[in-house]
């Protein structure tokens, strides 16, 4: 049973990795683009091609300096974009204001119906645009796939709630009255995502943004522009089929120049950002200077809590899966693994037995569970942190080490012996580094996961329902994201997504997410004048 376990997890193992940017198309000969290659030419299906607009508002257009996407695994250049200047910023949001007009006369159902298409739409290029994922963050196929799936799943939810978003109706405190709660679009939405997510986050915003009657603007990273022109492509003919404005979804590729004119811009009328804790909080002050409305998806250091009682079947690959899939970089990958000191030295041997057996390769390879890292500047920050664990008293148990191979490979890591609180098991590290501390107590533990300054996720293995109902009350797990008996890592669109504290307090997806896309207007309306006219 632990083997069929551990292999169904360990299949959902993955990479996210970034792409180093390289400025100036004349450095990038056209014959060594792999989007002139046979064994690529499934890139030409999603309308990319050697050089590609990165700006979209109804039309494609694109001026500013040229940008070449690398393919992570092997350092190879894929295809050039050409990013967004501010003139071009400027007229995509006076485009999406207009195309605001329109859209919001649209019924909400019937604006259900265009996001079903294009969930039917993103059906039809999975595969596509599945394999670009992968190539271009480097994710495995199958996980590139899995998170085109995510987009598509979040659309078939938002067209359910298209037919159901509403107001109450209230007792009204004076006689022949009612008191109504109005909820209206917020007009246009600013979509800023990350690198490890290039289409899932943004499909969060945009299905439940769009059937609330809003527009959107999207800066994906700066390191994955295509995945963001070949999704734009495909949402911009939907549009187009049903004769709507293009730039009811807009994108603008570019860099901090970009977010930051997004960020400051009244207009805007919520910005949803997600990536590190520190450039967040940047995004955070320039917004809350307008007054505006901002929804963060931040870090996270997250922690598995396994108790004396605990299914150690259960708990191995669960921490396995949780602290190597997509090579340490999710935000809600497990950072910090906290044992019981009954079962310390066993989980900790068993869980360095499992490291040693990840297969390592490329992400096409059906076989490879782990790649590489982000970029060379992670791979430092890898062994940065390494170094910093073994001063505050930290032990290698396995890995440590960069891998001789082309790309940003490392060894998959686990520390023990270190400190709850130690300056680096407090630091989110975006790297396959496991932190291993051993506790005495419940209390010990619950104080421990809570401790950090972020509050994504978390989680507890154990049989003791009391302590199950402790972990999810108020004394428990102060994390938006609480888990029993399964890993940190993962969500399910049907609840809401985000979590507490520096992870920035925002909730993209299920449950009543949807609010936050919205604005409320609180109205009473007198009965006597309807009925009682003279």
């Amino acid at each position: 049973m632990q083997r069929v376990l551990t292999q169904r997890v360990a299949r959902l193992f993955a990479v996210r990795i970034k792409l180093s940017p390289s400025v100036g198309a004349a450095a990038v000969n056209m014959s060594t683009l792999l989007v002139n290659r046979p064994q690529y030419s499934w890139l030409r299906e999603l309308g990319l091609s050697e050089d590609n607009d990165g700006v979209y508002n109804g039309s494609w257009g694109g001026q500013g300096q040229v940008v070449t996407s690398y393919c992570p695994a092997n350092n190879e250049p894929i295809a050039r974009v050409r990013p967004a200047t501010m003139a071009e910023y400027e007229e995509t949001v006076q485009k999406a204001q207009e195309a605001w007009k329109v859209w919001a006369d649209v019924p909400a159902p019937k604006r259900g119906e265009v996001v079903r298409q294009i969930g039917d739409a993103l059906r039809g290029k999975i595969k596509a645009l599945g394999s670009l994922v992968s190539l271009e963050m480097g994710k495995i196929y199958v996980e590139g796939v899995g998170e085109v799936q995510e987009y598509v799943d979040v659309c078939d939810y938002a067209v359910g709630l298209s037919r159901m978003i509403g107001g109450p109706i209230l007792p009204s405190e004076r006689p022949g009255h009612a008191l109504i709660e109005q909820w209206n679009p917020v007009g246009l939405v600013g979509v800023i995502t990350a690198f490890n997510f290039p289409v899932a986050v943004y499909g969060w915003n945009n299905a439940i943004a769009l059937i609330c009657g809003n527009v959107c603007l999207w800066k994906g990273a700066p390191t994955t522009p295509l995945t963001s022109v070949a999704v734009t492509r495909i949402v911009a003919e939907v549009l187009e089929r049903n004769h709507l404005p293009g730039a009811i979804c807009s994108m603008t590729c570019g860099g901090a120049d970009i977010g930051t004119a997004m960020a400051k811009d009244e207009r805007v009328g919520l910005l949803s950002f997600t990536g590190s804790t520190q450039v967040g909080k940047q995004v955070a002050m320039m917004v809350q200077e307008r007054f505006g409305r901002q929804l963060l998806e931040l870090g996270g250091n997250n922690a598995i809590i396994v108790f004396e009682d605990a299914d150690l079947n259960l708990v191995v690959p669960s921490a396995v899966f949780a602290s190597v899939g997509t090579a340490g970089q999710r935000c809600t990958t497990t950072r910090r693994l906290m044992l019981h000191e009954s079962v310390h030295d066993d989980v900790v041997e068993r869980i360095a037995k499992a490291y040693k057996q990840i297969r390592i390769g490329d992400p096409w390879d059906p076989s490879t569970l782990y790649g590489p890292l982000h970029t060379k500047q992670a791979v430092q920050q890898y062994l940065a942190a390494i170094e910093q664990a073994k001063q505050q008293g930290g032990t290698l148990v396995c890995g440590g080490k960069i891998m001789d191979r082309p790309g940003n490979y490392v060894e998959p890591t686990i520390i023990t012996g270190l400190p709850h609180d130690a300056p680096i098991v407090h630091t989110e590290t975006f790297v396959p580094i496991l932190y291993v501390l051993k506790f005495k107590t419940e209390d010990e533990a619950f104080a421990w996961n809570n401790e950090v300054k972020q509050g994504l996720s978390s989680s507890i293995f154990t049989k003791d329902m009391g302590r199950v109902f402790r972990w999810l009350g108020p004394k428990g797990s102060d994390c938006g994201i609480v888990n029993v008996n399964i890993p940190t890592s993962g969500a399910e669109i049907g609840g809401a997504f985000g979590g507490e504290k520096h992870t920035g307090g925002g909730r993209e997806s299920g449950s009543d997410s949807w609010k936050q896309y919205m604005r409320r207007s609180t109205w009473v309306k007198t009965l006597t004048y309807y009925f009682n006219i003279p």
